[in-house]
């Protein structure tokens, strides 16, 4: 057991590291950068759905779910994206691998206890601006918001189960903007970092009940309250010079106080419900609301251009697997997975709506080891438009995760 506590530690450590960077979309130049986590490679292969709990897999986006737990489960999930971004006139390829989350869900009775570390939000973007007189401006972000959560989820009877899930976000965003003179040594380079943190929970219900003899249905509800995100502040200017190999030489340096500020994290509902078949197939449908009335973007100077209005999300998907306990047919054990999400994002660029869709598709794939299994989905997607000079994004996304199940506690027998 140690020696799964060091791992599942060096792991954390080595997630706070790796999170700083892992989107490439220009649109997470605005508020706190795109949210990049929308739920376990599972839950993300259904379009998102959080309706769906068990007692070998953890949820991690309804902490009611964790008073299904039976065993012990180690969840690591990471993902490699590739994203196209197109305007009227060009295109551009890139790619992002990234580590989405790491996780441990452990059950104690009707209890059930959650640790964990995700990076929730994240922001990476580069733009060039080339002007008439042949100045260039070049722009560009990179870091993000991660969240450390503590989660328990209780089983008040079979049917309702209520869970709760507190957390400490944190993260750090540098802003960078490079304004190269044509015709002039020095070049002007201003840097604004952004460090935030602020405390947030989250509350969630499950339902799970028998419509008939064998089918069943399950409704969730999960409420995020809004809370405020502290922001520490600090600009520096610099006059720099770029050499051959385009790295940038600072000549003089000088940093300015600015005021530290408070950013409100909207508030959000999910409710959802699906029916389904124990151990065959399940099918839902999940609304997400977020208020976004009191949010302010961290680039307040530059945002006259862009407002925020209130979002949703509305989710489809399910799962079916042919014969959960199949001896002869392994392929009849696998959990098939498909899924399709709509998004408004709230974010509006000159009153143009940036929304975002995606097609999911996915395997749960058992080993041979207990009820542990490893995960596979495939999400195909856009984000904005081509309209009024924006930016589209088309992207791929693949995602892998492992989910480990132990046993913690056993009794001990004598012969």
């Amino acid at each position: 057991m140690i020696k799964k506590i060091l791992i599942v530690c060096l792991g954390l450590l080595s997630c706070i590291g790796y999170a700083q960077d892992n989107t490439a979309s220009p649109y997470s130049f605005y508020g706190i950068g795109i949210q990049k986590f929308k739920g376990t490679v599972a839950n993300r292969s259904m379009g998102g759905l959080s309706i769906v709990s068990d007692s070998i897999h953890v949820n991690l986006q309804n902490p009611a779910a964790y008073g299904d737990l039976l065993i012990t489960t180690y969840a690591l999930g990471g993902s490699y994206s590739t994203i196209e971004l197109e305007n009227k006139t060009t295109s551009s390829y890139t790619d992002i691998a990234a580590l989405d989350y790491l996780a441990i869900g452990i059950p104690a009775g009707k209890f059930g206890f959650g640790i964990g570390l995700i990076p929730y939000q994240a922001v990476g973007y580069d733009f060039s601006n080339t002007l008439s007189n042949g100045d260039q401006i070049r722009t560009s972000g990179s870091g993000g918001l991660n969240k450390v959560y503590l989660t328990t989820g209780f089983k008040i009877n079979k049917n309702f189960n209520i869970g709760i899930d507190l957390n400490y976000n944190f993260g750090k965003i540098e802003d960078k903007a490079l304004s190269l003179r044509s015709g002039l040594q020095l070049n002007t380079r201003e840097i604004n970092t952004t460090r935030l943190s602020g405390f947030g929970l989250s509350l969630g219900i499950n339902y799970k009940g028998m419509l008939t003899e064998k089918l069943n249905i399950s409704a969730s509800i999960v409420s995020s309250p809004s809370f405020i995100l502290n922001s520490e502040n600090t600009r520096e200017l610099a006059s720099v010079t770029i050499n051959t190999s385009d790295e940038e030489i600072v000549a003089e340096r000088i940093d300015i106080d600015i005021p530290n500020t408070e950013i409100d994290r909207p508030s959000v509902l999910k409710i959802g419900s699906g029916i389904g078949e124990s151990k065959k197939w399940f099918a839902g449908v999940e609304y997400t609301y977020t208020d976004f009335n009191d949010f302010i973007s961290r680039n307040v100077s530059t945002s006259q251009n862009i407002e925020y209005k209130n979002g949703s999300t509305l989710s489809v998907g399910g799962y079916y697997i042919p014969k959960f306990n199949s001896l002869t047919n392994y392929f009849n054990r696998i959990v098939y997975r498909a899924g399709f999400r709509y998004e408004e994002t709230g974010l509006h660029i000159n009153n143009e709506s940036i929304d975002e869709f995606g097609m999911s598709f996915g395997v749960g794939l058992p080993l041979n080891t207990l009820f542990s299994n490893v995960n596979i989905g495939i999400e195909y997607g856009q984000r904005g438009t081509t309209d009024i000079s924006l930016v589209k994004e088309k992207f791929y996304n693949f995602s892998l995760s492992l989910s480990l199940n132990d046993k913690w506690f056993r009794k001990i027998k004598y012969n």
